[in-house]
């Protein structure tokens, strides 16, 4: 049987309001040096509890994605379940959010695969070497529309970021169907 995979996204339509999470600090209430750290599809290291201020009060979530960088935020529940089902494709950093008692994990994808069918996909346009602004970003994408992933290419991944399209997290069914047995609430799913 041929594995399917999804992109996690975030769910706009929540009831009662949703949180909205702002910029990670550090302790002293600092920014961080690199806002886009956790979305590289790397692994990082972290010499510090960072914390997480609240740009809109609402409905904590167990999937959020925090400030400009759409940096992961997980709960307790569904950290627990990458730590199971990924341990090789993630990091969890324990983090502070305003306001919560609850554990929350930033959720670091560490691994990054060079897989999007381009022929597949509704719509890709790249970054050219003759850009000005982005010539340091050539043969990446500027945009994909109604992505699809080529399957040869992902081994024994179960979870991981896209070469030169960093936005969506990318996981497998086994993973997806594990994380709506437990209903987690923030995050949606779409097949690529």
């Amino acid at each position: 049987m041929e594995r399917r995979f999804y992109s996690l996204k975030m769910d706009v339509y929540i009831k009662g309001g949703r949180w909205r999470l702002d910029d990670p600090v550090n302790a002293r209430g600092e920014p961080i040096e690199n806002l886009w750290l956790f979305v590289q599809g790397k692994s990082v290291e972290l010499h510090e509890r960072l914390r997480i201020p609240i740009a809109q009060p609402g409905e904590p979530l167990d999937i959020g994605f925090a400030g400009t960088a759409l940096t992961p935020v997980v709960s307790e529940r569904v950290a627990s379940i990458f730590r199971e089902i990924a341990p090789d494709d993630v990091q969890l950093f324990p983090v502070d959010v305003d306001g919560q008692t609850n554990p929350f994990f930033i959720l670091n994808v560490a691994r990054e695969l060079r897989c999007i069918d381009e022929t597949a996909c509704k719509e890709v346009q790249k970054f050219s070497a003759d850009e000005d602004l982005h010539a340091d970003r050539a043969g990446e994408y500027r945009s994909v529309i109604g992505l699809r992933i080529d399957k040869s290419k992902v081994a024994e991944a179960r979870v991981f970021r896209l070469w030169g399209w960093p936005p969506p997290i990318v996981l497998d069914e086994e993973l997806k169907d594990a994380l709506e047995a437990n209903g987690i609430f923030g995050g949606k799913f779409e097949e690529v």
